[in-house]
């Protein structure tokens, strides 16, 4: 069995462990065009999975059918084990936290928080306790006889959430919920939210198309394009063996070196650059000998020496020139032009000492194990 196969046998939900089942899922608007096309996806009980995708990639209508607010052209959705496809939003007991909290403004906090309960004429004294125990656990409980008005941004995204949470969905969703607050805040929500998934163990369907967001807070992440999920997987393995183009050039930095290929030997296989340079990768779409290939390497695992590479590098070098150095604070980016190729960027710590001898203009060689390279058809 290959490396590949051996890992997807590793992230495979397990019997018992499926809560929501997409099978054979489209949908149209227009009746010719799928916005979504054929998807099968398994989202475990627990989980924090992320939908990460481009505008009109397909993500947020899948939420939209899981939430109630659109219904599927074909196939089926399952909320365990319950058939959805025609289940009105209200009777799924499903949360969602929109990116414009949706709260009312003319109710305060606690009031918005005890909604749910009251349309399902929950009794007033056990509905006080749930709402109180709610903003408790997301650290607004003193804030419960204030407006929406007087709310910062990310109090009121802790507000929609203990609203999301007050009844005890099965499940929670959320539709790019942080894309209004400023960077720092986003991040530090982030956090939050990992946390609070962790301590309750609900189980999380976000999306969003900010892939540091994904790769922040998510258990497994699925990545779609063009209606389509294009890989599936823990974060980890999303960005060290992504399994095709489109999520290594989506998922981080990456750069792209275009060659033909020469030889096969196992799970590996050798190409030429344009420029006479031979270098081995790992042969993901098992292309063969004479076919066009795209090899991959993330930034940071490329080794840059200045000049000339010592006699201790290994065969997988690239004659390139610095054409520019970029500081990033904890890194130093450096801009690297490679003949017939587009550029190639290097992340080198600021503790590397290659960084000593390098100049704009000067002479670099670019070293990259192997097992780094990822060809793709």
């Amino acid at each position: 069995m290959s490396a590949n196969a051996l890992r997807q046998e590793e992230i495979a939900p397990q019997a018992g462990e499926v809560l929501v089942q997409f099978s054979g899922v489209k949908k149209t608007y227009d009746g010719e065009n799928l916005i979504v096309k054929n998807l099968d996806l398994e989202i475990r009980r627990g989980e924090f999975l992320t939908l990460l995708g481009p505008s009109g990639s397909g993500k947020t209508t899948c939420l939209m059918m899981l939430a109630g607010f659109e219904f599927p052209t074909g196939g089926e959705i399952r909320l365990d084990g319950q058939l959805l496809n025609r289940v009105p939003p209200h009777k799924r007991n499903i949360g969602m936290v929109f990116q414009n909290y949706a709260l009312f403004p003319h109710m305060t906090i606690a009031q918005n928080v005890a909604y749910p309960l009251s349309v399902r004429k929950m009794k007033r004294a056990e509905r006080e306790a749930k709402v109180k125990q709610a903003l408790d656990m997301v650290q607004m409980g003193k804030f419960g006889d204030r407006y929406p008005t007087q709310l910062s941004g990310g109090q009121q995204q802790r507000v929609a959430l203990a609203r999301t949470l007050v009844f005890d969905p099965q499940l929670v969703l959320m539709d790019e919920p942080l894309g209004a607050l400023d960077k720092q805040l986003r991040e530090h929500m982030q956090l939050e939210l990992k946390a609070l998934h962790k301590r309750l163990g609900v189980t999380f369907v976000y999306v969003t198309h900010d892939q540091s967001e994904a790769l922040t807070m998510s258990d497994r992440v699925a990545v779609f394009d063009q209606g389509v999920i294009q890989q599936l997987a823990p974060v980890t393995e999303l960005y060290e063996y992504p399994e095709n183009q489109f999520v290594a050039n989506f998922i981080g930095d990456n750069n792209r070196f275009k060659g033909g290929v020469e030889s096969v030997s196992g799970e590996r296989c050798a190409l030429r650059l344009p420029d006479g340079v031979q270098l081995t990768g790992l042969n993901v779409h098992r292309a063969h000998a004479g076919q066009t290939v795209v090899a991959c390497v993330r930034p940071e695992r490329i080794r840059l020496h200045a000049g000339a590479a010592p006699e201790s590098a290994g065969s997988n070098r690239i004659k390139a020139r610095i054409a520019g150095l970029i500081y990033f604070g904890d890194h130093v980016r450096v801009r690297c032009s490679v003949a017939g190729q587009d550029d190639c960027f290097v992340k080198l710590a600021l503790s590397d000492p290659a960084l000593a001898g390098l100049a704009e203009g000067g002479e670099a060689t670019l070293e990259i194990a192997p097992q780094y390279l990822r060809c793709f058809l």
